[in-house]
């Protein structure tokens, strides 16, 4: 298997209309692709030759999604209309308890090709589901490795973040429900991490899989534990970490340690370059310029924090300081680049009543460069050295007749994709996966065949209503 999904042994050639290239529009754009999937050269304002793959509209660089929990997709449509956080997450585990490797494997296919065919071709898949659910180890990690197959069916590339979870809160060990994410402790952990990667380095190339690693968030892996990662992990895997989502998280790990959650990943110096800071949304002045002074980088989730009523967090503040920030769809609420990358801007819009902290060309990076960099890719582009991972966009649609194509990220949504590239290879044409077909008939048959195996999800209840 190892290699199947990955760029041809030729050089291919893309052609596009028109282009975000060197930062700016540019017309008739014609790529050299080499034969591990990235631009050797572009020419601009020149033709099309026969062979070349023709994308018409305004191609931009694809999106990378830097935080995903593949399953939750499960959860949409049915869990909005009420509740906080907390009581979304019951929900959620009533939707993980039901994942066998055969169902997630499934599932997981579906979600991803979703997110191809909508302008994602990289992913960031923040992987806890590891166990049975009664605690005890799939053989050959049965998990982990069917996501990585649904990967390859996709043809979307795999950034897999193998999740510590050690506990379910400060002091707290994990409950029935937990179990399936755990370890016995963070060596146990280390020890799995390792033969995952080498499991993976087997069989597939690391152009279309790689393993990363993530702690599930400070009140899920104990002091201790983070001080033996600290001095365990290989330098150089990518890290990513749930930090500072909640109040209740702050007010906890300070009760716990004296420190914020930053401050405690910096007391056992584990923050640097490579680690990634998902949500980000309750920090201190001095959490940010911490983060900042690492060079880390800030996975913000804009419609996910929006639909669990999360908060804004301090996106301006966090880039004026150093800190790149990426982009994610988490738990799937929408599953739309463009709608994260605006609802960035629009988010700094409503907590400061000013507009403008974030051109379109901030956005597209915050999309597409700083994503990549949270896994550890290369950036996807039109330029030579880039990945040649694009998608084309129409200019002429329902919603985006009439813009200016550098300010497309205000207007158009991913129904305006037209096509996707990743490596060189068409892999999505007007909403359909070109190997796969049409996700949402996957979905459907996904979804329900989880939903026969799971318990059923309700929504949590409003004081002083009634169900019909």
């Amino acid at each position: 298997m190892k290699g199947a999904a990955g760029p041809s042994d030729e050089e291919a050639a893309v052609w596009c209309e028109a282009g975000w290239y060197e930062g700016s529009i540019r017309e008739r754009i014609r790529l050299t692709v080499d034969s591990a999937g990235r631009v050797t050269a572009a020419v601009t304002g020149t033709e099309a030759e026969p062979g070349d793959l023709v994308l018409p509209g305004v191609v931009v660089p694809a999106a990378a999604n830097a935080h995903s929990h593949a399953f939750h997709r499960m959860l949409r449509g049915r869990t909005h209309a009420a509740g906080d956080f907390w009581s979304w997450r019951e929900q959620m585990y009533s939707a993980a308890g039901a994942l066998t490797p055969e169902l997630y494997e499934q599932l997981a296919t579906a979600v991803f090709a979703e997110m191809v065919v909508s302008g994602y071709t990289s992913v960031a898949e923040f992987h806890y589901v590891h166990h049975a659910p009664d605690g005890s180890a799939y053989p050959n990690h049965g998990m982990e490795l069917a996501l990585a197959r649904a990967a390859v069916a996709a043809g979307i590339r795999l950034t897999l973040l193998d999740t510590c979870y050690l506990s379910g809160g400060f002091g707290t060990p994990l409950d029935a429900r937990q179990q399936r994410f755990g370890d016995a402790d963070a060596d146990a952990w280390l020890e799995r991490f390792a033969s995952l990667q080498a499991a993976v380095g087997e069989r597939f190339d690391p152009e279309q899989v790689s393993v990363g690693a993530a702690l599930h968030s400070v009140r899920a892996v104990p002091e201790a534990a983070l001080a033996r990662i600290a001095q365990r992990l290989p330098a150089g895997i990518p890290l990513h970490i749930h930090l500072s989502e909640q109040p209740q998280e702050n007010a906890d790990c300070l009760a716990a340690t004296g420190l914020t959650p930053t401050g405690l990943l910096h007391r056992h110096g584990l923050l640097g370059p490579r680690l990634s800071v998902v949500h980000a949304t309750h920090l201190t002045d001095a959490d940010i310029a911490l983060l900042g002074e690492a060079g880390a980088t800030a996975v913000f989730c804009p419609t996910t924090e929006a639909d669990l009523a999360d908060g804004l967090g301090p996106a301006a503040a966090l880039r004026n300081a150093g800190v790149a920030l990426a982009l994610g769809s988490d738990q799937h609420a929408v599953v739309d680049p463009w709608l994260e990358m605006r609802a960035l801007e629009y988010g700094e819009r409503l907590r400061t009543g000013r507009r403008g902290a974030f051109a379109p060309s901030d956005l597209h990076f915050a999309a597409s460069d700083a994503g990549a960099r949270a896994q550890g890719r290369t950036a996807p582009g039109l330029e030579p050295g880039k990945a040649c991972d694009l998608m084309a966009v129409d200019p002429h649609s329902l919603r985006t007749a009439g813009s200016r194509p550098d300010q497309l990220a205000f207007s158009a949504t991913a129904a305006d994709v037209t096509a996707v590239v990743v490596g060189g290879r068409l892999r999505a044409r007007n909403g359909s996966h070109t190997l796969l077909g049409n996700p949402a008939a996957l979905l459907r048959e996904a979804i329900a065949a989880v939903d026969s195996a799971a318990a059923p999800v309700h929504e949590p209840r409003l004081e002083g209503t009634r169900r019909p």
